[in-house]
């Protein structure tokens, strides 16, 4: 059969973000279609000295990517749907959200010790202000040790640095097929997912068709529709690297329930709450539910760590 004309797909050029585009390269082939992978250099993948919150926050892993779209460099784009900011720019849409991969955060410690027998004083490994906002809001005993890079560098800080654990997303770790190195998974009463985590994002062009049909195929409804929730939710509250937000929703007998949490990023105030109501009300329950927290007192640490 022969193929259509070939589609291009801008991906990051970690381990783990070549496993994305692959799978949606693998998914779009599966529909005959020819499709060739370009890498592009961020400026988050280029800056791994400086925590995310003091270089720009989400933008930093997706903007070179979504240029290239705009300019017709490549035709899809693929992402964790945790670093796309709250804003696309003009030109551009979500074309498919797949089907989640699991949303927790996972323990990977020395000598398989789980969170709560870390000993007093443990050492951490994380840049997330979410991460070590919460982990020190259980136990203030804990030292946080800033880490960046991806999962291969970080696993290899744990030994070189002699950390105690480090903390990642338990989605990245599966695709990665790393499971064995998994300590625990990490109850969201300790550790809220961040929004969107363990998401996919295909960005495409608004004005082409042809792709658009293209990825819809890949789209996971409901994932998309609790994704969207928890997204609403975020940007409503403005929030962004520079301050620790979590936010996790899903969708039971046709009832959407997100729990949402702002936080100090010492952990000595956390503002958490869940809300429910009707599974197509995403967006708005998203909403109501920042601004319950906001009216509790969340807006004070927005305002104070985003200026």
């Amino acid at each position: 059969m022969k193929k259509n004309k070939k589609i291009i797909i801008g991906t990051r050029g970690s381990r783990l973000a070549l496993w994305q585009a692959n799978w949606v390269k693998s998914a779009l082939i599966d529909h005959d279609f020819e499709v060739n992978i370009l890498v592009i250099k961020t400026k988050g993948d280029k800056i791994l000295d400086v925590p995310l919150a003091k270089v720009g926050g989400k933008g930093l892993f997706v903007k070179e990517i979504e240029q290239a779209l705009i300019t017709g460099e490549i035709d899809v784009a693929v992402h964790s749907m945790k670093d796309m900011p709250a804003e696309i720019p003009p030109g551009l849409c979500i074309g498919a959200v797949p089907e989640r991969e699991t949303t927790e955060d996972v323990l990977i410690s020395r000598n398989k010790v789980v969170f709560s027998e870390l000993k007093i004083g443990a050492r951490i490994g994380t840049s997330s202000l979410r991460r070590s906002a919460q982990i020190l809001n259980v136990r203030d005993d804990i030292k946080i040790d800033p880490l960046r890079g991806n999962i291969e560098t970080r696993l290899k800080k744990l030994e070189t640095e002699n950390l105690d654990a480090v903390i990642l997303a338990g989605a990245g770790v599966k695709r990665l097929n790393l499971e064995n190195r998994i300590t625990e998974y990490l109850d969201e009463k300790i550790m809220l997912p961040a929004v969107a985590q363990g998401a996919l994002c295909i960005e495409i062009r608004e004005d082409d068709p042809r792709v658009n049909r293209i990825v819809s195929q890949l789209n996971h409804e409901e994932t998309r529709s609790v994704v969207m929730g928890e997204r609403s939710f975020l940007k409503h509250l403005g929030g962004s690297c520079q301050v620790p937000v979590a936010g996790h929703g899903k969708i039971e007998n046709n009832s959407f329930t997100i729990c949402g949490l702002v936080a100090e990023p010492d952990g000595s105030v956390v503002y958490r709450e869940t809300l429910s109501g009707p599974a197509e009300s995403y967006e708005e329950i998203g909403i109501e539910l920042a601004d319950q927290l906001l009216k509790q007192g969340a807006g004070h640490i927005l305002e104070r760590l985003s200026s």
